[in-house]
């Protein structure tokens, strides 16, 4: 009995034993079989290849990969028909992944990931595949011609990448199966092929904000299926043909942006299931058809920014589903229809920039609308009753017509209202206490108007108010000391009123402040010492008013004002405070017509970027300062004073004293009697320390000599505060580590170091020569040079350097915005770089050159002015840096040189001549305003100016259409920067003008008598005189 129990005890053992080793061959084969599969191992090599793949850890051997994340496999077979991973994180390329390893995949989707390189031409081995989805990463190159291979290919989203070239033919000829296409925000180039034609399955075409130029194909009349139609934001030319209005199926037309003539035919009222319509900022002309009323669908229409002209079709008023409706920047003419007020859906009307006439009629009946905006037309009558209610309101403009009424029963309270504008008008009554209830409003703009009464304190409830402008009305009263409250305003303009009281030294409280007008009213009191904590300020204006007591010193904190100081024609009074001569970057200062006495202290000389000042009519006595403008200004600047001296036409030398003879005598005999021993004594001090100096000198020469011998290992430091040191620089830079580096130029890296106390500078490490040799030490000595005798405010501070064996580098001014290109580059920097801001570099640059040509002696030359050396600090102040080509301009010497500078800057003279001279500079500076201007590079623009062509190309046209369109004080100073920056790129550089002739021209900003935006032509601005 006990051996049967021992018996079936061992067979239950051996049973369990056999089972277990089953499992573990199971297992082994399964792994086995994982571990062969080379789907497996494509997809494992190219994970091991990304830098960032947290989201495929669940990618192992011990697992089938149809179980891993984003992978799906057909069933049995186990082969891998579908990868799923967008917005995973990924950070790669596509290199590592073995295309030819998939054969079955038909989806493959790695959108919104930050996947970079080129597509690999492999890809086209994907045979099967139906859906493809690369859009939201930044890949780069030319778009594959192996694609052409993916013959049952249905979906292709490649968009937002930063893809560049052609768009091939040969890609069309095989997708007789595509239905989806999105290949919008790349960099693609050419003409679009007639041949896309043949994609008669096509139902969505996306092809926006590329380069592609040309004419639209007419083939594109064959895509009978096409609902999608967007060409936004190219360069595309000529009409649109006639073809486009068969296709019937569109709902959604977007040929924006482009350069597109010609007229929108009848034909258009094919298109009756259009649901958007956009064709703003063309050169198509012509009338509004009437036709358009069939287009009963319509959400969205743009035709703002052409040339149209005739009245608003009142069949319009059958798209009773209109949301946006957008005619501005055009030529219309006519009154604003009244079945507008029928449109009860409508958010966005935009009529601006018109020549609409008549009254307004009820609008905003249905309450929805949030943007409206009429500006610059004909416009007379009241503001409508129904705008009372219209609680959604975000944007309201009127400004530019002649529209009336009491403003204060015209308007209601908006609690979402942001910007408006009422300027230029014939409004009167006066601001109503609700204002402080329109709690989201960032800018209101109310100027040269009728409007009375006291500004209501309520307004210093509005905490996200950025710009206030009252100016030219019939405001009375105090000025609210509520306003000190307003934490982001930026602009406050209430000139030209009837303010009385004193100024609420609240107002220094204003920490944002950039601009500050509060001249020609009745303002009385002393200027609040507080003032001097607005240190953002760029323009303080408080003239024409009752202002007494003297100048605060205070003001001498403002460091950043820039265009203007003007205390003039008020009553202040004694001494005016040395502490101005801290204002380095102020460029216009007038104290005229005061009671202002003393002299006016000698450290003005330091106040480098003054261009004009006004000491007229006061009591001022003693001798003018040293610095240009003082010595270069009118008499007029200086008339009506007590006895002021100088070398200013009009006025006495000052070469004697001002004492009675009697006293000059007595005067004259002590001077001898103390002076003659000090000199004495002095001149026998100085010959000692001389012959002390000659010896150490000669002493350490033959120690150098002896030390070179030995060694080259030298090491020079130099800079103004003693605590830049050469170990502090290796240690902020990890001995240079390429984390640290911000930029690269043709002399060196740019690296940004963190000193001791978070001291932040600019490291330029200079290249060594390819010989092994140190840098070449004439173009470091030259940079140093140069830079350590500049002192101007819109030039790149040198704080020290080092010579040194092993490497040599120069210690900068660290610019926190970086360079100008690089923000031009960037579609977010680029808006925040507004018109004013725009225009403010151009200045900036313009006053740095100015210095260095007429200021230096002897004049200095950059010789490699570009956008990629004109930096950016935190308030967008432009400063000019990287003089590592730069050379002193000696007057006597022929100036011949190597070609230096940057393609597509340098004068074209400069190529065959060999030259150097300022106008060099010039040349180069218009090639860099228009570039500002027009947020690219102008090569192809700068090559057709000297051919018929100039005479077509529109101002308007030029512009960055990033940016919103121009105001009319932004006008003025774009079109006075171009009319300049065409002058310095005239082909004979004897006619360019000098940069201290440009630069008087901008700061002065006349405006150019000129055609309206729509028809300025840029032969017109080159044909203006300065």
């Amino acid at each position: 009995m006990a051996s049967e129990k021992s018996f079936s005890l061992l067979s239950l053992v051996v049973l369990v034993l056999v089972v277990y080793s089953l499992i573990i061959i199971n297992q082994c084969s399964v792994a086995a079989i994982i571990s062969k599969s080379p789907e497996a191992e494509a997809l494992l090599k190219w994970k091991g290849s990304l830098f960032q793949s947290q989201a495929l850890n669940s990618w192992s051997l011990n697992v089938s990969p149809c179980n891993w994340t984003g992978i799906t496999c057909n069933g049995a077979k186990e082969k891998v028909v579908e990868i799923n991973l967008p917005s995973c994180g990924l950070q790669g390329t596509l290199d590592q992944l073995s295309f030819s390893s998939f054969p079955n995949l038909v989806h493959l989707d790695l959108a919104n990931n930050a996947l970079d390189g080129t597509i690999p031409t492999t890809i086209g081995a994907l045979s099967r595949l139906t859906y493809l989805d690369l859009s939201n990463n930044q890949l780069s190159g030319t778009l594959p011609l192996s694609l052409a291979n993916l013959t049952l290919i249905s979906v292709l989203n490649i968009s937002d990448n930063k893809l560049t070239g052609e768009i091939y033919a040969r890609l069309f000829s095989n997708w007789s199966r595509i239905s989806y296409i999105r290949l919008q925000n790349n960099q693609l180039i050419g003409k679009l092929p007639s041949e896309i034609g043949l994609l008669t399955n096509l139902t969505y075409l996306e092809l926006s904000y590329n380069k592609i130029n040309g004419s639209i194909p007419p083939s594109l009349g064959n895509l009978s299926k096409l609902a999608n139609l967007s060409l936004f934001g190219n360069e595309i030319y000529g009409r649109i043909p006639p073809q486009i209005w068969n296709l019937t199926n569109l709902c959604c037309l977007d040929l924006g942006q482009n350069n597109l003539t010609g007229s929108i035919p009848s034909t258009i009222g094919r298109l009756s299931n259009l649901v958007l319509l956009h064709l703003l900022d063309n050169l198509i002309s012509g009338k509004i058809p009437v036709e358009m009323g069939n287009l009963m669908n319509l959400h969205q229409l743009d035709l703002s920014d052409n040339n149209l002209s005739g009245p608003i079709p009142s069949s319009l008023g059958n798209a009773t589903g209109l949301i946006f409706l957008c005619l501005y920047e055009n030529q219309i003419s006519g009154s604003i229809p009244s079945f507008i007020g029928n449109l009860t859906r409508l958010k966005r009307l935009r009529l601006g920039s018109n020549n609409l006439s008549g009254s307004l009629p009820q609008i905003c009946q249905g309450g929805s609308l949030r943007i409206f905006s009429v500006r610059s037309n004909r416009l007379i009558g009241h503001i409508p009753a129904s705008f009372r209610n219209c609680t959604a309101l975000e944007r309201f403009r009127l400004d530019n017509n002649q529209l009336s009424g009491n403003i204060s029963e015209s308007l209601g309270v908006y609690p979402n209202l942001i910007y408006i504008d009422l300027s230029f008008n014939r409004f009167y009554g006066e601001l109503s206490p609700n204002w402080g209830d329109c709690i989201n409003l960032t800018l209101v703009k109310i100027t040269n108007n009728n409007i009375g009464g006291r500004i209501p304190h309520q307004i210093g409830h509005l905490s996200r108010l950025e710009l206030l402008h009252f100016s030219s009305n019939h405001l009375e009263g105090e000025i609210p000391k509520e306003l000190g409250g307003l934490p982001l305003l930026y602009d406050l303009r209430l000139d030209d009123n009837k303010l009385s009281g004193l100024l609420p030294q609240e107002l220094g409280e204003l920490s944002n402040l950039r601009l500050l007008d509060l001249s020609m009213n009745d303002i009385s009191g002393p200027i609040p010492q507080e003032i001097g904590n607005c240190i953002k300020l760029r323009e303080l204006r408080l003239n024409k008013n009752g202002l007494n007591g003297s100048i605060p010193f205070q003001v001498g904190n403002l460091e950043n004002l820039g265009s203007i100081l003007d205390l003039s024609q008020n009553l202040l009074t004694g001494r005016i405070p040395a502490q101005l001569e801290k204002l380095r970057k102020l460029e216009l200062l007038n104290l005229s017509h005061n009671m202002l006495s003393g002299s006016i202290p000698s450290s003005f000389k330091e106040m480098v970027s003054l261009t004009s000042i006004d000491m007229s009519y006061n009591d001022l006595e003693g001798p003018l300062p040293d610095g240009k403008a003082f010595q270069q200004a009118p008499m007029d600047a200086f008339v009506k004073n007590k006895n002021l001296c100088g070398r200013v036409q009009g006025l006495q030398a000052c070469n004697s004293s001002l004492m009675s003879p009697v006293d000059g005598a007595k005067g004259h005999k002590v001077v001898i009697i103390i002076v003659l021993p000090v000199v004495a004594v002095l001149l026998t001090l100085l010959v000692s320390i001389g012959i002390w100096f000659i010896h150490r000198w000669k002493s350490r020469n033959i120690e150098n000599k002896d030390h070179k011998s030995r060694s080259h290992n030298i090491t020079s430091i130099w800079n103004y505060d003693g605590k830049i040191i050469y170990e502090d620089i290796i240690e902020a830079t990890e001995n240079f580590d390429n984390k640290h580096c911000i930029g690269e130029g043709g002399y060196g890296k740019v690296y940004k170091a963190v000193l001791p106390e978070d001291q932040v500078v600019a490291v330029k490490k200079l290249h060594p020569l390819e010989d092994g040799e140190q840098v070449d030490q004439r173009t470091f000595m030259n940079e140093i040079r140069v830079l350590a005798e500049i002192r101007h405010h819109n030039i790149v501070k040198l704080y020290g350097f080092c010579s040194h064996v092993q490497c040599s580098f120069l210690v900068y001014q660290y610019m926190e915005r970086g360079s100008l290109a690089g923000i031009l580059k960037n579609e977010e920097r680029a808006m925040e770089l507004d018109w004013i801001k725009r225009t403010k570099v151009v200045k900036g640059v313009a006053y740095a050159l100015s210095y260095m040509h007429h200021d230096c002696n002897p004049p200095i030359v950059h010789r490699d002015l570009s956008c990629n050396n004109i930096l950016l600090d935190m308030d967008f102040e432009a400063c000019v840096s990287d003089f590592g080509i730069a050379r002193l301009l000696k007057l006597d010497s022929s100036n011949w040189s190597t070609l230096a500078g940057t393609y597509g800057y340098i004068a074209p003279e400069f190529a065959y001549t060999m030259k150097v001279t300022e106008k060099c500079d010039v040349y180069s500076f218009g090639v860099v305003s228009l570039e500002v201007i027009m947020g690219k590079h102008p090569g192809e623009l700068i090559s057709s100016l000297s051919t018929s062509m100039a005479k077509d190309i529109l101002l308007k046209d030029i512009l960055d259409q990033r940016l919103p369109p121009l105001t009319d004080r932004e006008l003025k100073e774009v079109t006075s920067t171009v009319m300049l920056a065409l002058a310095c790129l005239r082909s004979d550089p004897q006619t360019r003008p000098t940069m201290y002739h440009v630069s008087q021209e901008l700061s002065a900003m006349r405006v150019p008598s000129v055609e309206p935006l729509h028809t300025c032509t840029l032969l017109q601005l080159m044909d203006l005189k300065m």
